[in-house]
């Protein structure tokens, strides 16, 4: 009865008989075997790579998000206090402005309206006692410039700020008031900053 070999090799070792192998064979088989190996060991090698590198990737995209809601809510709140500094810096100016030259904002606001005035027969212009007397030959010659031939009348007005003027006419009207424009201004800014907050939030 033939019994099993004992041994996993390709080799039988049940007969007695001493395996024998070349030189060039064993080279052979260890060459082999070492090649085996090193491709083993390079794929493991590799796919260890490739997970370090996702999980490196992945915590530096979690990161890059986390700085980009950072910036952008530094952007946001950096954008807000600018509007707010250019408003305040604005309502600063603007009193100057208007002191150095308190006619300017009403020459300007005249030579646009009367312009559109040509045919009206009766204008009035209504502005604060401060100027009067300057304004109102003022008023008279940009009226001729511009054309308007009606009859002009300019009223000083003890309510009204310096640089401020209404001007009317039978149909129509227009005023220069810096409170409420300031206050437009306000009221739009903070809404405006109420609402970037909101969305920051």
């Amino acid at each position: 009865m033939k019994t099993n070999a004992k041994y996993l090799f390709d080799e039988d070792f049940s007969t007695g008989e001493k395996p024998t192998i070349t030189l060039v064979e064993a080279e052979r088989r260890r060459a082999d075997a070492e090649s085996q190996a090193y491709r083993k060991g390079f794929s493991a090698g590799e796919q260890q790579t490739q997970a370090q590198g996702a999980a490196a990737l992945g915590m530096i995209a979690d990161a890059m998000a986390r700085l980009s809601g950072a910036l952008a809510g530094i952007e946001a709140r950096l954008e807000s206090e600018a509007v707010e500094v250019a408003v305040a810096v604005a309502g600063k100016l603007a009193p100057e402005l208007i002191a150095r030259e308190p006619f300017a904002e009403i020459s300007a606001l005249a030579n646009e309206t009367f312009g559109h005035l040509v045919k009206a027969p009766h204008v009035a212009v209504h502005i604060g006692p401060d100027i009067y007397e300057t304004a109102k030959e003022k008023l008279e010659d940009i009226a001729r410039a511009r054309g308007f031939d009606g009859r002009l009348v300019v009223l000083s007005e003890p309510a009204m700020a310096p640089g401020d003027c209404r001007i009317e006419w039978a149909d129509g009207g227009i005023a220069r008031d810096r409170a409420a424009t300031l206050a437009i201004i306000d009221d739009v800014v903070g809404r405006y900053v109420a609402a970037r907050n909101h969305a920051d939030q």
